[in-house]
This record gives structure tokens, sequence and C-alpha cells, in this order.
């Protein structure tokens, strides 16, 4: 772990550990403390935005404080690394975006940087009243459950020079369970893939066949599932029903380039899927968030949070929509925009993801869902 990882790692925790109930950090910097911090590269001092908002979303998600605050204090951690500093261990970079992850040492929550201005602005003075509004009303959405969002509360040479994030969200992983101890002999095998439409112009993989890109910047574009997701009817159905509602706020509110991230678990120990009711519209389960059991075993009524199983009952399916942050209506998507327009100019190749409109996106994302799901039984 490198010192910008850890001193970042560090000032998120403080932040989420000592904030105080308005969301202010919990200490009032000196005249002199607050000129020495302009020249900080990594260290940052957070305030939570909206506390009382994303409090409350816990409180609906059914997650307890003290559970939650657990997961970023070391000295409460199960299964803490020796000499580990921090109660976050980075992840590295993961994304086309330049954002940097951390997750925490349960594995229970992702912490996720937002280093583009355009995006996390449009989240925070945007979407985040009618996400807040969707995720209360609808229980079972696919929608990323985002459980905080950090913003610095002063600028520094490290947030001036791009080398420090100013912003970040806390949001539930979805991969949870992947690093517990399988129960059996026979260990699950887990793959993931960050789904987009691939029917869009990518300038890295489609200008002059993706030779003047490296095979670094084009391994960090959507990935392909050469394969099919195995449902009963029912299932299918809500699954799409889910999807439809989803990303009709989505384009509501002219956010494009989201994707969906899929998690598919595979053993020959699975569970039988009669064994499994379909989920209704607004269900959700009782059992702790993230879920305590092994994922083979997804509480009754299973979700794509916690676990759905194949129509087969070989496979458990997670799902989940992330990185809703580019809206359409911002000054850096309308320039990428004329950007994209001109270059088609001279060689049509159509719009990108991130420079077609908000409606156009949905209906290609929902094709591409659909084109997913095979239908058995």
């Amino acid at each position: 772990m490198t010192r910008r990882e850890t001193l970042i790692a560090r000032s998120i925790v403080y932040a989420i550990l000592t904030t105080k109930e308005d969301g202010k950090p919990a200490r009032k910097p000196s005249l002199m403390g607050r000129v020495l911090r302009l020249f900080f590269i990594y260290w940052l001092s957070f305030r939570l935005v909206r506390q009382d908002l994303f409090k409350a979303l816990r409180g609906v998600w059914e997650i307890k404080e003290d559970d939650y605050r657990a997961s970023f204090e070391i000295k409460k951690q199960k299964h803490k690394k020796k000499g580990a500093k921090t109660a976050l261990i980075p992840m590295g970079d993961m994304g086309y975006s330049g954002s940097t992850f951390f997750r925490t040492g349960d594995s229970a929550y992702l912490v996720k940087s937002i280093p583009r201005h355009f995006e996390h602005s449009f989240f925070k003075n945007e979407l985040l009243l009618p996400y807040a509004d969707h995720m209360r009303a609808n229980r079972a959405s696919l929608l990323v459950r985002i459980t905080d969002l950090l913003e610095s509360t002063h600028k520094s040479i490290g947030v001036l020079l791009g080398i420090t994030p100013s912003h970040h969200i806390v949001m539930e992983n979805i991969m949870y369970g992947q690093d517990q101890e399988p129960q059996g002999s026979s260990k699950p095998k887990w793959e993931s893939w960050d789904l987009k439409p691939t029917s869009y112009f990518y300038p890295e993989r489609d200008i002059a066949g993706g030779a003047l890109a490296s095979e670094a910047t084009k391994s960090k574009l959507a990935d392909e599932f050469n394969d099919k997701i195995l449902l009963s009817e029912a299932r299918a159905t809500e699954f799409r029903r889910q999807l439809e509602n989803d990303t009709m706020l989505l384009a509501n509110c002219n956010a494009v380039d989201y994707s969906l991230f899929l998690v598919r678990i595979s053993a020959a120990g699975a569970p039988e899927a009669e064994a499994q009711p379909a989920l209704q519209s607004g269900e959700t389960s009782a059992e702790p968030i993230p879920p305590a059991q092994p994922p083979f075993t997804p509480p009754n009524p299973p979700n794509w949070r916690t676990g759905v199983v194949s129509s087969d009952g070989k496979e458990v399916y997670r799902a989940a929509i992330l990185d809703f942050f580019w809206a359409k209506h911002t000054v850096h998507a309308k320039a990428m925009t004329g950007l994209v327009r001109g270059y088609n100019l001279i060689d049509d190749r159509g719009p990108m993801s991130i420079t077609t409109d908000s409606k156009e996106y949905r209906d290609r994302f929902l094709k591409m869902c659909t084109e997913l799901l095979e239908v058995q039984g």
C-alpha cells in the first residue's frame, strides 16, 4: 500500500467515523491549519454530503449504524491483515474514468472516487434527491446502493494537480463473499462483467482497428458476456420490469453511459432453483445487509443484490446498475458531442455512449440486457 493510498484511505475513514451529525468535520482547523492544508498532497478533510439523507437510506435498507461504522474501524475487523494501517484496502484503478477504488476489510463496501467535476456535481446537485426517492420507493431496485458521499472541505495542491480526488462515494459491494472460506470441498467460481452496449462508437477500439490505443487502454472498455443468464419466465419478467423502472429514472435525469455489473457464481453444490420463490416488486429480505450467508444460500425472497439462482440450479447471479454520473446536458458532455459530430463528418461512425441522448441509450441498454436472458421452464 503506497503512501498516497494510505493517506487517502485514512482521510476517508476519519471523516466517516468522526463527522458530526450535521455532516461537518469534527474539528475546526485554526487559521494556520487552514493555510497549511493548502499544501497537502494526499490528505484531505472531508464532509459527508447530506448525511441526514444517506442515514435515512441506510435505515430503509436496514443497515445498522454500528455495523456500518464497524466496517471502517480496523480494530473491529475480524480478518484484518497483519500490519494493516487502515480499514480500507486499495483495489487500484478499475475504470476508464481514472477512478480509484478501496474496499472495506470485511468486503461489505466499496469506496470509489469521482474525480471529474461534472460527474460529482451532477450527482450531488441533480440526481441525488431523485435517486433517494426512487430507492425508498423501490426496495428491489437494481441501482447500486450508495451509502455515503464525501466531498473535500478545502482546496489543496493535490486536488488542483489532479493527484488526489476531492469526492468519493461509498457503495455496497455485490462481490461480497468472494474472499470467504468455502464451506465445502469445492470452491465456488466467481466471474464478473461490466456491461454496456457495444454497438456504439468507441475511438480506442474503432479508429484504425484499435491500433492507436494500447492494450491497457482497450482493456478498460466494456466487457462482453458471451453466454446467457438462465432464468425462469417469472424471474426474467421481474428482471426486465425492474430494469425498465430504474433506467426510466436515469433517462429522465438525462444520464447516459451507465453499465450493468453482472456477477456469476458457479459450483456443483448450488441449491435447486425450486427452493427460491419469485421476488415480487418491493419485497426485500430481513437478513443482514450485506447478507451473512454464503453466496449459495441467499436469503428468501432472493434478489439481485444477494443472489438469484439460475433456472437449472447450477449458478447464482448478482447484478447492479453502476456509473450513472454522466449527464448529457453538462458542458463537458456537450463538448464531447461536438467533437464526435465533427469526426463523423470525416468518418461516420455514429454516436459514442457518452454523446448519444438518454432515451436512445436507455433503449440500447435494455435491448442488451434482454438479449442476455434465456428463459427456461
